[in-house]
């Protein structure tokens, strides 16, 4: 009899180990080619780009690859990085936006109150606790 093994959680661990290099290592790396404010500006541009390919995504009007329409969008920003430096700041940034996506749901999970009772979810309000 074959077992099969969900493989998503080691895929998941993998990834976010890998991205946890990446940020560890080769950002600081790249801080030190450029000055400060220069840093700050392609970090933000690259997340503010980051954020709209995934928006733009989820509403159906993105044409291209998201990583692609990053990459056209912060060249024509005049982002003078290289290919794998480029990459690395796209790949923190998406790694960031899906840590705080995580947070954000385990917030709202929280603080619906669910409950599961007999096998049904149940939802109550926080703030009516005490009131009765």
């Amino acid at each position: 009899m074959m077992n099969n093994i969900d493989l998503v959680p080691i895929l998941t661990a993998f990834i976010t180990l890998i991205m946890a290099i990446i940020t560890y290592y080769v950002i600081p790396v790249l801080k030190v080619k450029i000055s400060a404010e220069q840093w700050n500006e392609i970090v933000k541009w690259v997340k503010v780009a980051v954020a709209a390919a995934e928006q733009m995504q989820k509403a159906g009007i993105l044409t291209v690859p998201k990583k692609d329409h990053v990459i056209t969008f912060l060249k024509g920003k005049g982002i003078t990085i290289t290919d794998q430096e480029l990459d690395a700041l796209i790949e923190a940034a998406v790694y960031e936006i899906n840590k705080a996506n995580n947070l954000l749901e385990k917030d709202l999970s929280l603080q619906a109150g669910t409950a599961i009772n007999s096998g049904t979810i149940l939802l109550y309000d926080k703030s009516e606790e005490g009131n009765e």
